[in-house]
């Protein structure tokens, strides 16, 4: 299920969205779907998007990757560990998928957390599992974690990666994004960015959130929305 909190900061709508629905934070996925800065005459505040499925966004992604904070659950290291009866299956399972796509490769697990799992894939094929804009990438973690729901581990998130893509391209996003906030701020109107998934519009709005002049918003339906990057002042006249 999906619901929208509002807060002056993002930790105050995140909190709000604890409270309101009775939840620890790590229980629910969370969707920055705007922000606004504090001006002369506007108080500033972030909307947010909160999925209490396991399909929605996992705000903790990234920190998970860079051994981040928030997280109360250390990442286990896998080196030289043998994957349990739920992760062979998942092993399995993804082997198996990719080989019936004619693209086959060795799985292994990456990292292992208390509700998200890490898994890689090593092929020689990597650049076409990968896909543009990690789309192929995408649709293959979907199917992982919906294989995981049928296991009964529906609030395990299972996070796929190949060829350290996830880190390469949210490295690329965050130069996207202060390019496109630097020409913003030069030309004083708006950019609209190419249709993302949750996490890399997260990555987008999260990096661009402390720039005073510059705000952003999503726009679209679907899963794949657009971020418009905009000069603080202009969304009078947009």
């Amino acid at each position: 299920m999906e619901f929208e909190f509002e807060g002056r900061t993002e930790k105050e709508a995140i909190d709000k969205a604890a409270e309101e629905l009775g939840l620890a934070k790590d229980d629910f996925d969370v969707e920055i779907l705007e922000t606004q800065k504090t001006g002369l005459f506007k108080k500033g505040y972030v909307r947010i998007r909160v999925h209490t499925g396991s399909s929605g966004l996992i705000k903790g992604e990234s920190e998970s990757r860079q051994g981040g904070k928030g997280n109360s659950s250390k990442k286990e290291k896998t080196t030289g560990l043998a994957p349990n009866d739920f992760e062979q299956k998942m092993i399995d399972f993804a082997e198996g998928l990719i080989e019936r796509m004619g693209y086959p490769g060795k799985v292994s697990i990456l990292f292992r957390e208390k509700s998200k799992l890490g898994m890689k894939i090593d092929s020689a094929h990597s650049s076409i599992l990968i896909g543009k804009k990690g789309k192929n990438l995408d649709a293959l973690q979907l199917l992982l974690n919906i294989y995981a729901g049928r296991l009964g581990k529906e609030d395990v998130r299972v996070i796929l990666d190949t060829e350290n893509y996830r880190i390469r391209r949210e490295e690329s996003l965050v130069r996207l994004a202060y390019n496109v906030a630097e020409k913003v701020r030069e030309s004083r109107g708006s950019i609209l960015l190419e249709p993302m998934n949750p996490f890399d519009r997260w990555l987008i709005h999260t990096t661009l959130n402390d720039i005073g002049d510059v705000e952003t918003k999503s726009e679209g339906d679907g899963l794949y929305k657009q971020v418009r990057v905009f000069y603080r002042g202009l969304k009078t006249s947009m």
